[in-house]
């Protein structure tokens, strides 16, 4: 018998209130559970005037609500915002290695950039929070994207390089990485009817990419046609992957974080396991010792397309279900496929209203702990995000932080969601 998602809510949100919830529940993660939360930097540092989406961003007509300009300011407040992170009780923290500072030109390497980086690294341990770090972001140089990106294999051995140079010269101080963040993200958005009405506007955008930028292969990964990416992503993933572990001496466990929709059956025809076998199933055959789940909400699922949400269906600043339960779901879907550690890399709701962010928090976090006490290898929550940041296309609109910024001043205000995490990463138990 097909259930419908609001009925398989429900039955989750019973089964929540119940006696044996409340078990499972209080069930206590490992000593060594990451607790933290996560961020990029491109959408937070500010002036990364090198790298393939400043170019998008300011091309005309701008696929971009707002231009990213300073960010967040994290290049020059890094330290007081680690020292906010910690002070809050977290003991880990995701950020990423922006490829363009690192090799603003290729060959042409910054060890000022590279110092940067590892003095952010050094900055976390000295504050008791493990790294989690991703050598790529969503964002590349300007000159790779001009070569053709990772729509051509001749991007491979420059990625590969950066890896390993990036290892090198920090990878003492990094607790868990991941190659790539989400670079199942255009085979997941490919089935979102917007995005599949857009796609003949996209494809020429695309083309054009070339004549408006001077670079007739330009690519770049938010833009580049995810059916060419994706087998070379994954092979430039294993080389990485392999050069990784040889440069640190095999100190840390390496994957990739996937975007993971909670994928729901949508009535006959439904083309859950095509999606499947397109966003998840390629990422767990590569190379890996982890997997990162990287999820915001469900989907019900038709034919060939995310159906739209049911009517009355809470929304998100993004449009789409206000869904805590779903990361318990994925976990589990994602746990049934793979014996790999999983670390939640993400996970988090836009919204103005803080105190659904709490509810969101309260009930994503009791979902992990069942899972734990289910006996599956969970090892992480880091919630995206610390700061209120640019959302790529989204601009500055939509509020994921535990932390507000004020957009002239950069001042920071955290919110009570902050409290409330770090509150459960300090005690491990649920409120």
């Amino acid at each position: 018998m097909q259930t419908s998602s609001i009925d398989r809510r429900r039955l989750i949100a019973g089964v929540a209130a119940g006696a044996a919830f409340a078990a499972k529940a209080a069930a206590a993660p490992r000593p060594d559970f990451l607790w933290g939360t996560a961020g990029a930097a491109y959408q937070i540092e500010g002036g990364n005037f090198a790298s393939d989406v400043w170019v998008l961003e300011h091309l005309k007509p701008s696929l971009f609500k707002d231009p990213s300009g300073d960010a967040d300011d994290v290049y020059n407040r890094i330290e007081s915002d680690l020292a906010m992170a910690a002070g809050f009780g977290f003991n880990a923290h995701r950020l990423s290695i922006e490829w363009s500072r690192i090799e603003p030109e290729q060959g042409q390497i910054s060890y000022a950039g590279l110092a940067y980086y590892r003095r952010v690294l050094e900055t976390c341990r000295k504050l008791g929070m493990a790294p989690v770090v991703t050598y790529n972001h969503n964002t590349v140089p300007r000159w790779f994207a001009a070569a053709g990106g990772f729509e051509t294999r001749d991007g491979i051995e420059p990625f590969v390089r950066f890896c390993e140079l990036v290892t090198r010269h920090m990878g003492d101080l990094i607790a868990v990485a991941a190659t790539f963040n989400e670079p199942n993200i255009g085979a997941l958005l490919s089935w979102i009817p917007g995005l599949q009405k857009a796609a003949p506007m996209l494809q020429h955008m695309r083309q054009s990419l070339g004549a408006a930028t001077g670079f007739p292969k330009w690519s770049s990964p938010l833009l580049g046609d995810f059916r060419i990416q994706q087998p070379i992503m994954i092979e430039a993933h294993a080389r990485a992957y392999d050069a990784i572990k040889a440069a640190s001496g095999d100190r840390y466990p390496v994957g990739v974080t996937l975007a993971l929709n909670d994928d729901q059956d949508g009535g006959p025809g439904s083309g859950l396991m095509t999606k499947r076998a397109q966003v998840l199933t390629p990422w767990l055959a590569a190379p890996g010792d982890m997997v990162g789940v990287q999820n915001y909400t469900s989907s019900r699922i038709g034919p060939d397309v995310d159906l739209p949400p049911a009517p009355g269906v809470e929304l998100t600043q993004m449009g789409y279900p206000f869904a805590p339960e779903a990361l318990e779901a994925v976990i589990r879907t994602v746990a049934g496929l793979t014996r790999r550690p999983i670390y939640v890399t993400e996970n988090g709701v836009a919204t103005e209203d803080d105190t659904r962010r709490v509810a969101f928090i309260r009930t994503a976090v009791s979902g992990v702990q069942r899972c734990i006490a289910d006996g599956l290898d969970v090892r992480s929550y880091l919630h995206w995000s610390l700061l209120d940041n640019w959302e790529w296309t989204n601009g500055y609109g939509p509020k994921f932080g535990l932390v507000a910024v004020d957009r002239t001043t950069f001042e920071r205000r955290p919110k009570p969601s902050a409290a409330y995490l770090g509150r459960i990463a300090r005690t491990g138990k649920v409120a």
